[in-house]
């Protein structure tokens, strides 16, 4: 799948046809070797990953980050990277995404090196010139083979609790946090996030029980994320509720999405669509097609929509991302509730 069914969540770190988005459902925090370490960020410390545990002996100065949501944390952190990886979906010239060329250039100091990411793999000789503490990873695709190339370069790694793409995204914040020894300072990041969001519910009570689905037409293929997604786990914290179809229609061939065939298309059956697009005219292509009259929301006009590459990315929630987008998630859902409720 591409990358912006992962920026769209899941979103653009890696190269468009690899970067999925991954669920998000709560989940445990990274654990540490010894809690009152990670409680009182005392060095050094040991973070446990599905590829192996990562000894950080003394606080990091020069951090290296791959994947997603791991460079945002750590601009959020006030801290600036030497290396991040390429964002050739929603970035620009510079290969940053808006939000993360806007934080980079606040904290001034030396610009990050941007990793290539075009061929999915960390590139191992640009990383290890840029002489990094720790390479971050917590939600990302890394692979054993690149763990164990980097950690034999002296690099402690910390990857991804469980799988790959599956680390819930304030579980990246308070990963992140451990490492560079700023746990206090995650949890307070990850408050004022959530402040963030529930100020935004508390202003619109309509989303509150509403049913919605989120889906994204690629013409050739449906797909319809599940409630692990973390783009569905904002709609849900906005006060929406995902209907038992979504739940019914999933084939079991992901952990945070499946396809959906055209002839079941009439089965989601909620009362608001949440969909992505990368222009307007795809957008429009999908609401005026066969296929997507078939949704009972499309029909109603019910329909909340995220259009152009940065938008579709930015829906992946992260430190930067989730601050920076949802004033524009949340006016496009209340205007399709009206319509929904209308």
């Amino acid at each position: 799948m591409n990358r912006r069914r992962k920026t769209a969540g899941l979103a653009a770190i890696v190269s468009l046809a690899a970067l999925l988005l991954s669920g998000c459902a709560a989940g445990a925090p990274a654990t540490t070797e010894s809690s009152d370490a990670a409680a009182s960020d005392v060095f050094p410390v040991t973070i446990h990953s599905a590829l192996g545990d990562a000894t950080i002996e003394k606080k990091p100065e020069r951090i290296a980050t791959w994947g997603w949501g791991a460079t945002d944390t750590v601009l959020a952190l006030g801290i600036q990277p030497v290396a991040i990886p390429a964002d050739t979906y929603s970035g620009g010239d510079d290969k940053m995404a808006p939000w993360i060329s806007d934080a980079v250039d606040k904290l001034g100091g030396q610009r990050p090196t941007i990793l290539d990411a075009s061929a999915n793999e960390v590139p191992l000789e640009a990383l290890l010139k840029t002489n990094p503490d720790v390479l971050l990873a917590p939600y990302s695709g890394l692979t054993q083979k690149e763990y164990d190339a980097v950690t034999a370069a002296g690099i402690p790694v910390v990857a991804y609790p469980d799988a790959p793409w599956t680390t819930p995204w304030r579980d990246v914040i308070t990963i992140t946090g451990e490492a560079l020894g700023m746990s206090g300072q995650a949890d307070a990041l990850l408050k004022g996030l959530d402040t963030q969001v529930s100020d935004a519910a508390a202003a619109h009570p309509e989303f509150a029980g509403t049913t919605i689905a989120y889906v994204d037409d690629d013409v050739d293929t449906f797909y319809l994320y599940l409630p692990s997604d973390p783009r569905v786990e904002i709609l849900q914290d906005l006060g929406f509720v995902s209907p038992p179809s979504v739940s019914a229609l999933s084939t079991g061939e992901g952990t945070f999405y499946t396809t959906v065939s055209q002839e079941n298309l009439d089965k989601i059956d909620s009362q608001v669509l949440f969909t992505q697009a990368e222009t307007q005219g795809a957008l429009d292509d999908f609401l005026g097609s066969a296929r997507g009259s078939l949704i009972p929301a499309v029909k109603k006009g019910a329909v909340a929509a995220m259009v152009g590459a940065e938008n579709v990315a930015a829906v992946s929630p992260t430190a930067l991302t989730l601050p920076w987008a949802l004033p524009t998630i949340t006016e496009k859902l209340a205007a399709a509730v009206a319509k929904a409720k209308g």
